[in-house]
């Protein structure tokens, strides 16, 4: 096999897929700055269109920050969210135009070709930080976190209170840490291969 298609081992496989779940309690162990540091280390090469790299993240940690946030929780994860050691707010910034020539130096009139309509911006930067997310939850496996993503919360009102409304989208909530007593439900089913793939 070429060394360029080197396959990482089955126990990395289980820890980021096959053993991997939502986290719904956590221990009250810290997550460190260097440990979510070392997460979007992991995250940032993973590819996005015309490398946008749309998503923003509000960390909340300080008890003050979550008296904010869990009243813009839904009722059913206000708890799960209080008791988590850190919180990350998800947003996509729909003026991720604005970096292209930066990000995409190889194209910098994509900036105007390509995002000059805020629709189409949206639109992109709604895909490509939702792209993100799912390479965020698998990052935060990698560097041995367990994530609780959800999506019961107020968005608006989250963008209003973490985020510049006038370019960002709050979007995904992810309670991060390590998983406490009774952290996991019962696996959920998963279609099989032929339900899924057609060859044509």
């Amino acid at each position: 096999m070429s060394s360029n298609h080197v396959l990482i081992d089955e126990r990395a496989q289980d820890l980021l897929f096959r053993e991997a779940r939502t986290a719904n309690t956590f221990t009250d162990e810290p997550v460190s700055d260097e440990q979510i540091a070392a997460l979007y280390d992991l995250v940032k090469w993973a590819p996005t269109s015309f490398n946008q790299q749309p998503l923003r993240v509000a960390l909340i940690r300080s008890e003050e920050a979550k008296s904010r946030l869990i009243p813009l929780m839904w009722d059913g994860n206000q708890g799960k969210t209080s008791a988590a050691p850190l919180v990350a707010i998800l947003a996509a910034d729909v003026r991720f135009h604005e970096l292209l020539p930066e990000l995409f130096p190889i194209f910098p009139a994509a900036k105007d070709v390509f995002f000059s309509e805020e629709d189409v911006r949206i639109e992109a930067a709604q895909l490509n930080a939702t792209l993100q997310a799912g390479y965020f939850i698998l990052g935060a496996r990698a560097v041995g976190l367990a994530a609780g993503p959800m999506t019961g919360f107020y968005a608006d009102k989250i963008t209003e209170e973490f985020f510049d409304p006038t370019r960002h989208q709050a979007f995904l909530v992810i309670n991060l840490g390590k998983p406490g007593p009774d952290a996991w439900f019962d696996r959920q089913p998963r279609l099989e291969y032929e339900r899924v793939f057609t060859t044509h």
